[in-house]
């Protein structure tokens, strides 16, 4: 799946994130979106993802050239950010079989699966406020890997990962960014050191 941008520009108050963007995200690549923290990253992310509307500019999506409408894009992506919050009062199965309904996974992968995959297999039944914030990340991050997306777009993805978490993230995330189109978005080189290429928000100031 293809994202197009077209002078796509972001305004807050008077103060400008960032203007005049033009890029194509081609399909089966993946991206390192860069920058200082505070340079406009998430915001680049959220616009990407439809969650903020662009001040000037277009953003399309294209599936086997053919455009989806906006509104139906959420069907083709999954996003992680450690500002997206959890249902805390589920345990981690409920988020688990609840996150399903809306977004399968590949492979249909059993909960039991996922759970296992993401070093979780002693939380089964636990509340996810109980959790600590690695052990929220890391289910962040399965569920948005493992479900069945054509756009995957990470946000810092290894905040609150300690060594071994990192080195689990890297490991999941190669084996599942083939054939979609990967936006990562940090300035921790391990996070995007394997995509394919790099858009530096400061070069669009």
């Amino acid at each position: 799946m293809e994202i197009l941008l077209e002078k796509i520009s972001k305004r807050y108050r008077r103060d400008w994130i960032f203007k005049s963007i033009d890029f194509q995200f081609q399909s089966g690549k993946s991206y390192a979106i860069t920058g200082p923290n505070g340079s406009g990253k998430s915001t680049f992310l959220k616009v990407l993802a439809s969650h903020l509307t662009p001040t000037k500019g277009k953003i399309s999506f294209q599936k086997d050239n053919q455009e989806i409408k906006l509104d139906e894009v959420y069907k083709n992506l999954s996003y992680s950010a450690p500002y997206i919050e959890l249902l805390e009062e589920f345990t981690l199965t409920e988020m688990i079989d609840f996150h399903q309904k809306f977004k399968p996974f590949y492979k249909n992968t059993p909960t039991k699966d996922l759970i296992e995959k993401a070093y979780l297999s002693e939380s089964s039944n636990k509340e996810i406020r109980f959790f600590s914030s690695g052990m929220k990340q890391r289910l962040k991050l399965a569920l948005s890997i493992f479900s069945k997306s054509d756009i995957l777009i990470l946000d810092e993805p290894t905040t609150n990962l300690d060594r071994k978490g990192m080195e689990w993230y890297k490991a999941l995330i190669l084996e599942f960014k083939k054939n979609r189109t990967l936006l990562i978005a940090s300035n921790v080189t391990e996070d995007f050191d394997f995509c394919d290429h790099q858009l530096n928000i400061l070069d669009y100031k």
